[in-house]
């Protein structure tokens, strides 16, 4: 057999552990979704609610830092490629989001929503790469610049560097599980229909708050997969690591 290194043996059993939890927590998940039913806007209730429509603004509109699209919800990323010794490799260097509330709608009525604690599970929307004779565009030159950061080195030549963004954009096509609560905004027997009372939020004791561009059939889809690649993958790398430690300290 060849020699395996103590310290990738006990990644491997930990790594094996946390993929094992974090399938069953994916399978909790999609039980949950498939458990709820999507419900129409002008009849949804007060608790944890599954709803599905379009996105309209509420009051305004955002800018993305990147591409400068409007959207009620955006979070970026830019990465740098480093080299150290003979190793080199991606490291991102920032990252951000800003989100605003916004109305779903759909054939029924509309409701309030407030992203903020939300997961957000989007499609990327934009990305670009700067390196040796090829600049950033300026909208990034000038989001660089406003945060302190350069996409040049101090020999003036470009970095190696990777802009990733992801937004939420209006007419966006939405699917939302979250808390349908008091709305704030709107005063008690101030409301002309009950949807205007409601915001759909992170409840204070719930753990759960997705806000994804995919339907339903997707996410469900996605879990299934994770889940079982994180029980199946994370049992099979924690007892395999476990073996060959054992046999390593023979004590097997």
């Amino acid at each position: 057999m060849i020699p395996i290194h103590p310290v990738y043996l006990i990644v491997g059993f930990g790594g094996g552990i946390f993929l094992f939890i974090k399938g069953f927590l994916w399978l909790k998940k999609k039980r949950l979704i498939e458990n709820i039913p999507t419900s129409k806007i002008r009849s949804i209730a007060m608790g944890l609610v599954e709803i599905y429509g379009e996105v309209v603004p509420w009051k305004g509109v955002l800018k993305s830092p990147f591409s400068n699209k409007e959207c009620v919800y955006y979070k970026f990323s830019i990465e740098e490629y480093r080299r150290a010794g003979k190793h080199s490799s991606w490291v991102t260097v920032k990252t951000g989001e800003a989100g605003m509330n916004f109305y779903i709608k759909d054939n029924t009525d509309k409701v309030l929503i407030d992203p903020t604690e939300a997961e957000v599970n989007v499609l990327q929307d934009y990305s670009f790469s700067s390196g040796f004779g090829k600049d950033p565009p300026l909208a990034i030159k000038q989001f660089l610049k406003v945060n302190n950061m350069n996409f040049e080195s101090f020999l003036g030549l470009n970095k190696q560097m990777r802009y990733h963004e992801y937004f939420i954009a209006p007419k966006d096509k939405l699917y939302i599980l979250g808390t349908a609560d008091d709305n704030p905004f709107v005063k008690d027997g101030n409301s002309t229909k009950n949807t205007e009372d409601i915001i759909i939020q992170k409840g204070k004791n719930k753990d759960i708050y997705l806000i994804s561009d995919k339907d339903e059939k997707e996410i469900l889809s996605s879990l299934t997969w994770k889940a079982f690649g994180g029980v199946f993958g994370g049992a099979v790398l924690t007892i395999g690591s476990l073996i060959i430690i054992l046999i390593d300290l023979k004590l097997l």
